[in-house]
């Protein structure tokens, strides 16, 4: 006879744990710098990821003026019912690369929201499709609006999702 199997085994399922900070200390710093500085706190560590960047395990990995870049590996937990990755992950990456591209050139005290976004998909993506970078930069700045477009991209270049997003930008 064979080995026994766990119930887990039987089932096949999977299990994940993540943490998170609470945002609210990170919050309460952003308001003492502009965009560009509480970025790249967030970048080098001295300021923890957003939540969400946990839940879907992001990375900031690049910020300039007017530019950010996310990557993501994914995962077998990003997977729709399908046997893809959810299209909303793409649309998290790219929402985020393109709203932290605004925010890079945002003085202190002024934020920004997501008004609209709208996203192309290209490809699929799966687990083996390895590292992905959703790449935001800005298109204008104005007063009251923000546009700004991102290109989501594999280590070849090869093109998963084109987006663009119109965000408000909020002072005071």
């Amino acid at each position: 006879m064979g080995e026994k199997l766990s119930e887990d085994e039987k089932t096949h399922k999977r299990t994940r744990t993540m943490t998170w900070e609470d945002p609210l200390p990170a919050l309460m710093r952003a308001r003492e710098m502009s965009g560009l500085e509480y970025l790249r706190a967030i970048q080098d560590g001295r300021i923890p990821m957003s939540p969400i960047g946990a839940l879907v395990d992001m990375r900031l990995v690049e910020v300039s003026d007017g530019r950010a870049v996310f990557e993501l590996k994914p995962a077998e937990f990003h997977y729709n019912p399908i046997g893809s990755v959810h299209g909303g992950i793409a649309a998290t990456l790219l929402d985020s690369a393109m709203g932290c591209a605004i925010n890079t050139m945002l003085p202190r005290g002024v934020s920004y929201t997501t008004l609209e976004l709208k996203v192309n998909y290209v490809r699929p993506m799966t687990r083996d499709t390895g590292m992905v970078r959703a790449e935001g930069g800005v298109i204008h700045l104005g007063g009251r609006i923000a546009l700004a477009e991102g290109r989501l991209v594999d280590a070849a270049g090869k093109l998963y999702a084109h987006a663009t997003t119109t965000c408000l930008v909020i002072r005071g």
